[in-house]
């Protein structure tokens, strides 16, 4: 093991991520490209460990909306319930939105718009995604030790919820 590894990163991350499908609606093959990339990265690089659980991982996650909040169901590989989350989703409203009228405006600029004009719409894009991953992290810091890059693939499929496209 090189230093400065997690000993127990075999165990503290995830090995299913699904999205319910009775949260998400169809969406145009940009929004379901995402999605998937979304999940493939996820589960291809991860850190994830539900606070105060006991047992150990790899754990499968599948993320829906009920009742107006995000939930997330986490579990065992053989379905072992772990435990469930559900969080308000109205701090991450105002993020999510603005993060669709970029995401719009930079689907749009890809086929039309000059190089630059699309990588400084792609940094906005990328500066409201971290921004969204952030409040992610910080609303599930009680509950989920994840670091960076599992927030930012996480805010990209909880706002797949809500992109009905």
């Amino acid at each position: 093991m090189a230093d400065g590894e997690d000993p127990h990163a075999k165990t503290r991350r995830l090995a299913s991520v699904t999205l319910d499908n009775a949260s998400i609606g169809r969406a145009n093959r940009d929004v379901e490209h995402e999605r998937a990339v979304a999940i493939y990265d996820l589960i291809e690089e991860n850190s994830f460990n539900p606070l105060g659980d006991s047992g150990a991982g790899p754990y499968c996650l599948n993320i829906g909306l009920a009742d107006g909040r995000l939930l997330l169901e986490i579990t065992r590989e053989n379905g072992a319930p772990v435990v469930q989350h559900h969080l308000s989703l109205s701090p991450l409203r105002r993020v999510v939105k603005d993060y669709f009228m970029v995401c719009e405006s930079y689907y749009s600029a890809i086929r039309t718009a000059s190089p630059s004009q699309i990588e400084a719409i792609d940094m906005g894009r990328r500066g409201l995604h971290n921004e969204g991953s952030e409040l992610l992290r910080e609303r599930l810091k009680d509950k989920i030790a994840l670091d960076f890059g599992t927030a930012r693939r996480l805010f990209t499929l909880v706002c797949a919820l809500h992109w009905k496209g």
